[in-house]
């Protein structure tokens, strides 16, 4: 008994250490999973210890490692773990066990054979205390529960109480070595007995010491995700809508502008020798390829273009433009060859043979300034 007092000790010590050293950055609030995860299984070797109520006033040696009153065993368990700091567990032990008895001060060994199931409920200190945090690689997990026993030599049951410690050691993810000391005490006699009415105490009922090492195991997801930062999260978003109802403040002021010179322009008077001399524009939206500022407006100065062409025989250069400044190449090559093809289209409805027009584009450009300026098509007298 004194060495199991000072193994217990021995890991209470440990704990308080590794709870100074645990990093606090990584504690954080974790989010409830489903029903079907953070369930595990277990699998112990185990020793057991014996202590009868017939021993009583026999004055038997308490030690647990006397072989009068151990005896091997082994075990098996399913939990779930609700949160990181609460779980349950049913467990199921067996099969070899002592009926420690004494005559004038020594003991008689009687092999006996017994089970008994367990409902625990288990508190991970280490989740509680310093957070969850997956890579952990030593929990301290105590636990209290009850269940019933039954010696099968006997054919005798008996209802228990039970608490323990158990100690969990990071394998990998899914597989856990753990060690695990607890004690049941049985409510009345089970090893077959005559029971000692006298002094209630620990003598008057049946009591079982062991210690366990083996393996759990995770089933599924046997991870915690962090719960979002629900006000980060509403600051970000409020940010990245006023960083767009900026940006869409800067467009429309520049689309303004825009207009205002397209306005300008549609009001000079021009000479048919300036059409024909220079190339006409039509320009467009952002990543449009059917619209774009005073479109009717620019197909004035194309009908001018057209009927030139047509009147003397000549051939028509289309050539259309996306701005560097956005997207990606590819997809600005792709927008300049559709803008041209556009423009052809309503060439051939104002009456010019589709044979006398040459289409090309010249995907993302910055040829002149601002950028937006680049979103266009020309159309000129091919040379």
């Amino acid at each position: 008994m004194k060495k199991l007092l000072i193994v217990l000790a021995f890991a209470s010590v440990s704990f308080a250490g590794m709870a100074q050293d645990e990093d606090p950055t990584l504690q954080h609030s974790v989010a409830t999973n489903s029903f079907w995860s953070n369930w595990f299984i277990q699998v112990n070797a185990r020793w057991d210890a014996w202590y009868s109520a017939e021993e009583h006033g026999q004055d038997l040696p308490i030690s647990p490692l006397k072989d009068f009153r151990s005896h091997p065993g082994v075990s098996v368990a399913i939990g779930k773990w609700f949160t990181p700091g609460l779980g349950l567990r049913t467990k199921l032990n067996g099969v070899w066990g002592k009926a420690v008895r004494g005559i004038n001060g020594k003991p008689i060994d009687n092999d006996t054979k017994f089970w008994n199931i367990n409902e625990h409920i288990m508190f991970n200190v280490s989740n509680m205390l310093l957070g969850y945090n997956s890579n952990r690689v030593w929990s301290f997990i105590p636990f209290v529960g009850g269940g019933v026993g039954r010696c099968m030599t006997k054919n005798l049951y008996a209802m228990d109480l039970s608490a323990g410690i158990l100690n969990e050691f990071r394998l990998s993810r899914k597989v856990f070595l753990n060690l695990e000391l607890g004690w049941n005490r049985f409510e009345s006699d089970i090893d077959g007995g005559p029971e000692y009415f006298g002094n209630r105490g620990w003598d008057t009922h049946d009591n079982n010491l062991y210690a366990e090492l083996g393996l759990t195991f995770n089933l599924g997801k046997g991870t915690w995700d962090k719960v979002p930062d629900v006000a980060a999260i509403k600051a970000l978003s409020q940010a990245q809508i006023d960083d767009l109802n900026a940006q869409l403040s800067d467009a429309n002021g520049e689309i303004d502008r825009l207009n205002n010179l397209l306005r300008q322009k549609a009001n000079e008077p021009k000479a048919v020798s300036e059409v024909i001399a220079h190339p006409v524009t039509v320009f467009f939206y952002c990543d449009k390829t059917k619209s774009g500022p005073a479109y009717q407006r620019d197909l004035v100065d194309v009908r001018e273009v057209a009927n030139f062409a047509l009147k003397h025989g000549k051939n028509l250069l289309v050539t259309g433009y996306a701005d560097s400044c956005t997207s990606n190449p590819e997809h600005n090559q792709w927008l300049s060859d559709e803008r041209a093809k556009t423009i052809t289209e309503e060439l051939v409805g104002m009456g010019v043979s589709r044979d006398r027009i040459t289409a090309v584009g010249k995907g993302g450009v910055q040829i002149i300034s601002p950028c937006e300026f680049n979103r266009r098509v020309t159309v000129e007298i091919a040379k």
